[in-house]
């Protein structure tokens, strides 16, 4: 069965910066794409970064340029750099792994921004 481990949530003030990690059992070379999603209270889960096996990304607007998806192929890891934080930012946020054998979701962390 396939884990994702998430880690590296907490809480941070305004302009901050944390990093989120998804470790996972499958080999990042039998993946198709990774990304992490995240969902506020009351509202839908949203979309937040992803990395396709070739190492292309895409970003939501509303992190661009603050964001940053990454992998480390030797730990079948992906993280989510997270700066200039803003309290709109606050959610829970889930690693997502898309592969051959399914569609995997990881239990979630919480990201709170608040002073």
């Amino acid at each position: 069965q396939v884990q994702l481990v998430e880690s590296g949530g907490g809480l941070v003030q305004p302009g901050g910066s944390l990093r989120l990690s998804c470790a996972t059992s499958l080999s990042i070379f039998s993946i198709y794409a990774m990304g992490w999603y995240r969902q506020a209270p009351g509202k839908q889960r949203e979309v937040v970064a992803a990395i396709i096996s070739g190492g292309s990304t895409n970003y939501a607007d509303s992190v661009k340029g603050r964001f940053t998806i990454s992998r480390d192929n030797a730990k079948n890891t992906v993280y989510l750099q997270m700066n200039s934080l803003k309290p709109e930012d606050t959610a829970v946020y889930y690693c997502n792994l898309r592969a051959g054998v399914g569609n995997y979701w990881g239990q979630g962390t919480q990201v709170t921004v608040s002073s």
